[in-house]
């Protein structure tokens, strides 16, 4: 059962990642279509996001009432819903309308099954969870893609909101499985009561925890958004060449979890995330370095490479670090942190790059990489002074 439902989970995560990178690539079709300005994709990404991140903040308290099972089958069957509507919709106002389902449905999926996987399986699923989540994200983009080239972009929101549809069947039939094995589960048993965010963050370690995930997320979403820019406009990198570079920066994330997932049989969290970083501070000295193209890209690949693990370890040690009691309201508090990193940080990057220079990216990266590095340094002192504490007692 264990492992069915783990099948289940990683369909879940990919499907979790099929519309995150759907909008820019539908959007050059569809604004004229509806007849709006391409700016107005800004406003629908801030709906999404801010959506996203109020279901994270309140996703304790929603698994608490209803379960993780309920909780994943209805935040998907939301997805789903929005993203038909997206099809179908004759105007940006009705467009926008259905962004706060698509918004609110991501935050609470995302928050329930990492915090399942984190209680109930080891390490290694953690990283191959979220590689799951990149296969979906580079799936997207090439259904709809497809459905450009023989449709429209209304074909390709169809098809993905029909696939999601698909899951939805999937996991109402999963839910006994849910319900039997968070029974047999002590993790399960102890979910713990709601903790406010107050509460939360005045844990030992939980401020420089939250901090770390908003900088890592802006390390992530800040090089993936910008990366073909800098390229073009400061390296001299035709467009097109620079797309292709800048994906094979996403396949170095995704990549890097799969193996991750094996390497965590061998090495602890805490180092395969000191790891990672290593690897983000080589990479980006790379692209700040290169003087030829071929390090260029191997300095973009390094730099995806180097984020794969941080994520899943951070989130995965959250039971350890903050108690099986809390780990459902922290995660979801961690998750906000990390949307507010991805929307917040990537658009001032955008503004410092246009008003200075595009050429600032690999230091506004090096910049948030070592914040994070010292925050996270930070929180393994406090740890090791709780453990030994714990030892004296």
């Amino acid at each position: 059962m264990r492992t069915l439902l783990l099948v289940i989970i990683y369909l879940a995560f990919i499907s979790l990642g099929l519309p995150d990178s759907l909008l820019g690539t539908a959007w050059p079709a569809a604004y004229r279509e509806l007849g709006v300005s391409v700016s107005m994709a800004g406003f629908l990404y801030a709906v999404v996001s801010f959506g996203t991140i109020i279901s994270s903040l309140n996703s304790g308290r929603i698994i608490r009432r209803f379960g993780t099972g309920v909780t994943t089958t209805v935040s998907v069957a939301m997805t789903a819903a929005a993203l038909l509507g997206f099809s179908v919709s004759p105007s940006f106002g009705i467009m926008f309308f259905f962004a706060i389902p698509l918004g609110l449905g991501a935050g609470s999926v995302d928050a329930a099954l990492n915090n399942y996987v984190a209680l109930h399986y080891g390490a290694r699923h953690m990283n191959w969870l979220h590689s799951f989540w990149g296969i979906g994200a580079s799936l997207g983009p090439a259904i709809m893609s497809f459905c450009l080239t023989r449709g429209s972009w209304r074909s390709g929101y169809a098809t993905i909101g029909w696939i999601q549809t698909a899951l939805v069947m999937v996991l109402i039939g999963s839910l006994p499985l849910w319900t039997r094995l968070s029974a047999a589960s002590k993790a399960g048993q102890n979910a713990g009561r709601i903790f406010s965010a107050k509460e939360l963050v005045k844990m030992p370690g939980a401020r420089q925890v939250l901090i770390a995930f908003f900088c890592y997320c802006a390390v992530e979403a800040t090089a993936g958004l910008w990366g073909s820019s800098f390229l073009v406009l400061t390296k001299g990198i035709a467009p097109d060449t620079a797309a292709s570079w800048v994906s094979l920066y996403y396949f170095g994330i995704t990549f890097g979890r799969l193996l991750s997932g094996f390497l965590t049989l061998r090495i602890s969290n805490k180092n395969l995330v000191r790891l990672g970083q290593g690897l983000i501070v080589l990479g980006i000295l790379l692209i700040m370095t290169a003087s030829m193209d071929v390090v260029l890209l191997c300095g973009f690949f390094t730099i995806g490479l180097g984020c794969a693990p941080i994520f899943p370890a951070l989130i995965h040690d959250t039971p350890e670090n903050f108690g099986s009691e809390a780990s459902q309201s922290f995660i979801g508090l961690q998750m906000a942190c990390a949307y507010v990193g991805t929307t917040v940080m990537p658009p001032l990057f955008g503004f410092l790059g246009e008003n200075l220079s595009m050429g600032l990216l690999p230091i506004y990266l090096l910049v948030n990489t070592l914040v994070m590095v010292a925050m996270l340094e930070r929180l393994n002192r406090i740890k090791a002074a709780k453990a030994s504490g714990a030892r004296q007692q």
